[in-house]
C-alpha cells in the first residue's frame, strides 16, 4: 500500500516540482474549473490528455498518482449508479419502482465520475510535488487580501493544509485497522451484505477515535512550539515568478477558457 499511497510529498527535480507553489495552487483551481465545465467528448479528451501530460512532467509515476482511484472504486460506482438510475425519469429505458435509467442519466453519470477522477488526479499531483510548508504559504498568500475583511486567512490556510496532509496518515491507519479486524474474524470480502455491514462498525469507530487522538496530539505539539492563533503577515517576501511559472499560469488559463468555449 505504501507504494501507491497518494497525498505525500515526494522530493524531485521535475518541471512540476520546480514551479512556484502559488502557481501550482492557482493552476490547480483553474484546471479543476476546466474539468467541471467539461461536458463533451472533446472536453473529456483534453482534460485526460492534460492530466497524463502532468503525470509525465512530474515524474511521479502513474501508479503513485492514480493509486487512490482504485481505493475509491466503490464510491465512484455508487455515484455512477445513483446518477444513472435517478437523474432523468424522462425517456427512461424502463421504470421499476424508483429506478428510471435513461440515456441522460448515463451521460450525467459518466460526466460526474470523470470530473471526480480528474480532480483527484490533479490533487495528487499537487500534493506529491509540493512541500506542505510551501503549500501552506501559498494558500496564505493567495488568501491574504481577504484578511482586510477580517477573515482569518492564515488560520484557514493552516487548517486546509493540515487536513490534506492527514489524509494519507488516516488511510494508512484505516488499512492497519482493517487488517487487524480481518485477523479477528471480520468478513469485509463476504458476498453477504449483512456481514459487510456488520464489519463496518468495528472499522469506522477506531478510525474516528484515531483521528480525534491525532488532532489532540497535533494541537498539543503546536502549542508546545509556540504557535499562536492570530492573523499574521506573510512569513517572508514572496519570490519572483520565473518564465516557467508564467507559462504554467497562461496554459492553465487557456485550457479553462477552451473548455468554456466548448460549452
Amino acid at each position: 500500500m505504501n507504494q501507491t499511497l497518494s497525498g505525500i510529498y515526494l522530493p524531485g527535480n521535475s518541471i512540476i516540482h520546480r514551479l512556484d507553489a502559488r502557481v501550482k495552487l492557482f493552476s490547480f483551481f483553474t484546471l479543476v474549473i476546466a474539468a467541471l465545465f467539461a461536458n463533451s467528448w472533446a472536453g473529456y479528451l483534453v482534460m485526460a490528455a492534460i492530466s497524463l501530460l502532468l503525470v509525465f512532467l512530474s515524474r511521479l509515476g502513474v501508479g503513485q498518482v492514480i493509486g487512490s482511484l482504485g481505493r475509491m472504486k466503490w464510491f465512484l460506482m455508487v455515484i455512477f449508479m445513483m446518477n444513472m438510475l435517478f437523474y432523468s425519469p424522462e425517456n427512461a429505458w424502463f421504470s421499476w419502482w424508483v429506478f428510471t435509467p435513461s440515456h441522460a442519466g448515463l451521460s450525467q453519470a459518466v460526466n460526474i465520475v470523470f470530473r471526480v477522477c480528474i480532480v483527484v488526479v490533479l490533487g495528487n499531483i499537487l500534493n506529491n510535488s509540493t512541500p506542505p510548508v510551501e503549500l501552506t504559504r501559498a494558500m496564505a498568500t493567495l488568501l491574504y487580501p481577504l484578511s482586510y475583511l477580517y477573515i482569518p486567512t492564515a488560520q484557514i490556510a493552516m487548517i486546509i493544509s493540515v487536513a490534506v496532509q492527514f489524509i494519507p496518515t488516516l488511510m494508512m491507519e484505516s488499512e492497519q485497522i482493517r487488517k487487524a479486524q480481518i485477523a479477528r474474524g471480520a468478513r469485509f470480502e463476504s458476498k453477504k451484505l449483512t456481514e459487510k455491514a456488520a464489519a463496518i462498525g468495528p472499522l469506522v469507530v477506531p478510525i474516528i477515535v484515531s483521528a480525534f487522538r491525532r488532532a489532540d496530539e497535533l494541537a498539543l505539539a503546536m502549542e508546545a512550539r509556540g504557535y499562536q492563533c492570530r492573523q499574521r503577515k506573510p512569513l517572508k517576501k514572496p519570490t519572483n515568478l520565473t518564465r516557467a511559472d508564467a507559462i504554467a499560469v497562461a496554459v492553465s488559463l487557456v485550457i479553462c477558457l477552451s473548455q468554456l468555449s466548448l460549452l
